[in-house]
């Protein structure tokens, strides 16, 4: 990968980036692969985005969430900021190929996610009970808006008590609201330990190919549906909901259950997680789901992408505990990719999209990592090509 400036190519590979660019946007990225269309993994090129680096007066980071628009080539990228740097946000981007590989990365725009009264969302110092906290985002070329999730708040302590529900949102592409999306009773927030964990909720969500469906996946176990992961197996059970787009009224709940914990903690009580990070959905039932585990002590992140099937699984929507009521057949899943086959330092992936369909004809998946603004973090982009 050659070493180029943030966003800057000389004029020999501009004109081979234009002639990409034309070769892409001739083909159309499908939602909806045949059953035989992905094979395997293969790594197309890696950018990293300066750390802290400055657009139109925000900073840029924490990036959560990524989807591709193919009638013009862009990039939607949520930003996990809660208002406390700058206001709630998305970016839009482009993404730059040179003759061989994935090339680098450019931010094109910044818009402000808008409270349904047209304000920006505050801070949690300003008002923790309208504080956002955003994670997915996807394009609806249907509708010609964009789907946000926030995964609420939830802080129970002898000071303070912050319940705020998590939620899904239609807004336009210049960031105002249009209506929000109808939140099953088992995903409302509770001071008690009931409903979702804290920083456990809605972490990603995608459209099926004919974008008639919406799934939205909870990151980590709900307290009534049993333990989060631990480094041993065991009955990690989370949730995915199936919306109708069009209504934006859910119509079904599958089980998921997670892999364990990656590696252990150090030392061992410290904090660690394995959850659902991002979906991309490939069917009304197949769909990609990345797994992230981290761990106190082990500076990178263990990432899988799996091959989910949702179709023989039982619709547990009116299952309000996973761990008392057994008797439900969960999504199947099989292993399709683990970054540790890269042999590098791989970060805290929380986004994935289908991208451009490369000159071979091959479809391309493009992975963003969020850096949670810390320097000792890295905001990077994998790009591979699916192999049939």
């Amino acid at each position: 990968m050659r070493n180029y400036c943030f966003g800057c190519i000389d004029l020999r590979n501009t004109i081979i980036v234009l002639l990409l660019t034309l070769i892409f946007n001739s083909c159309k990225t499908t939602r909806q692969p045949g059953n035989n269309s992905i094979g395997t993994l293969k790594l197309v090129g890696q950018y990293t985005i300066p750390y802290n680096i400055s657009f139109n007066n925000t900073t840029v980071g924490g990036l959560s969430g990524i989807d591709y628009n193919p009638a013009t080539g862009e990039y939607y990228m949520i930003c996990d900021d809660r208002s406390a740097i700058n206001p709630a946000r998305f970016y839009t981007a482009k993404l730059w190929f040179n003759n061989t590989s994935f090339d680098s990365v450019s931010i094109t725009n910044v818009t402000t996610l808008r409270m349904p009264n047209g304000s920006a969302y505050p801070d949690s110092k300003t008002n923790p009970a309208l504080t956002p906290d955003p994670e997915a985002m996807r394009y609806n070329p249907v509708k010609k808006c964009l789907v946000w999730s926030s995964e609420g708040e939830r802080i129970v302590t002898p000071q303070d008590t912050v319940i705020t529900n998590p939620g899904i949102y239609e807004i336009s592409l210049a960031g105002e609201y249009i209506d929000s999306f109808a939140l099953p009773r088992q995903f409302l927030m509770q001071a008690t330990e009931n409903g979702p964990r804290r920083n456990g909720v809605f972490e990603g969500l995608g459209f099926s190919g004919n974008y008639k469906h919406m799934f939205v996946s909870l990151e980590e176990p709900r307290y009534e549906d049993g333990p989060r992961a631990e480094v041993t197996d065991g009955p990690a059970f989370t949730r995915i909901i199936k919306y109708n787009a069009q209504t934006r009224q859910p119509i079904a709940q599958y089980a998921y259950k997670l892999e364990p914990v990656a590696t252990p903690a150090t030392p061992a009580n410290a904090f660690k997680v394995n959850g659902i990070s991002d979906i991309l959905p490939l069917s009304d039932h197949r769909l990609l789901t990345i797994e992230r585990s981290f761990s106190t002590g082990t500076r990178e992140c263990t990432i899988k992408v799996f091959l989910a099937d949702l179709e023989n699984a039982t619709d547990i929507s009116n299952v309000n505990s996973l761990s008392q009521d057994t008797h439900f057949k969960p999504a199947t899943k099989k292993l399709l990719y683990n970054f540790t086959a890269l042999n590098r330092y791989i970060d805290n992936i929380e986004g994935v999209t289908f991208g451009p369909v490369l000159p071979n004809g091959h479809k391309s998946l493009v992975f963003v990592a969020d850096n949670n603004f810390s320097d000792k973090e890295e905001s990077q982009f994998f790009v591979f090509e699916l192999v049939p």
